[in-house]
């Protein structure tokens, strides 16, 4: 598989995948769920051009321009390198026959990224530690980022079957 081939592989697993999750976190809020907006992360991404990396609050940090998109951006950029990890770490054979597990796996593990570097860094405290309520959090992290994972999953084997 050329390197071009294999990076585009990956952007359209990680975008694919993105975009499961999202339709999960769309569903939650029509369920009545609270789920977090992205223009939040625009904002920790965007202040840190500014040299802030950590917030005691990011809704009291200075907003940025266009936040909501680079939110966006950011997640979706995420998103394409929790991909590539899922891929360096099987091998690029993977990508001819992906598997369910290892994607969950990639998924789940993902979740450290919010409870270890986002929350303590916008705010929210180290497992969300310093919101209302972190058990109820930290739960909705671990499945939204298994719903990533099975997004993993099914969007490697749409495009292992397309390639067919």
């Amino acid at each position: 598989m050329s390197s071009s081939h294999l990076i585009g592989s990956v952007a359209l697993i990680g975008i694919g995948a993105t975009a499961v999750m999202d339709a999960w976190l769309v569903l939650l809020s029509r369920l009545g769920v609270p789920t977090a907006g992205f223009a939040m992360v625009g904002r920790w991404v965007g202040n840190m051009r500014r040299g802030q990396f950590a917030h005691a609050a990011i809704a009291k940090a200075p907003p940025v321009r266009n936040e909501l998109g680079l939110g966006w951006l950011t997640h979706y950029v995420i998103g394409i390198a929790f991909a590539a990890l899922l891929v360096t770490v099987q091998g690029g054979a993977w990508l001819e026959q992906p598997t369910f597990l290892p994607a969950l796996a990639v998924g789940v593990a993902t979740v450290a990224a919010p409870w270890f570097v986002m929350q303590p860094a916008m705010g929210s405290g180290v497992l969300a530690s310093k919101t209302p309520s972190p058990l109820k959090n930290c739960l909705r992290n671990l499945a939204n980022h298994s719903v990533f994972g099975a997004g993993l999953y099914v969007a490697a084997a749409a495009l292992s079957k397309a390639a067919t």
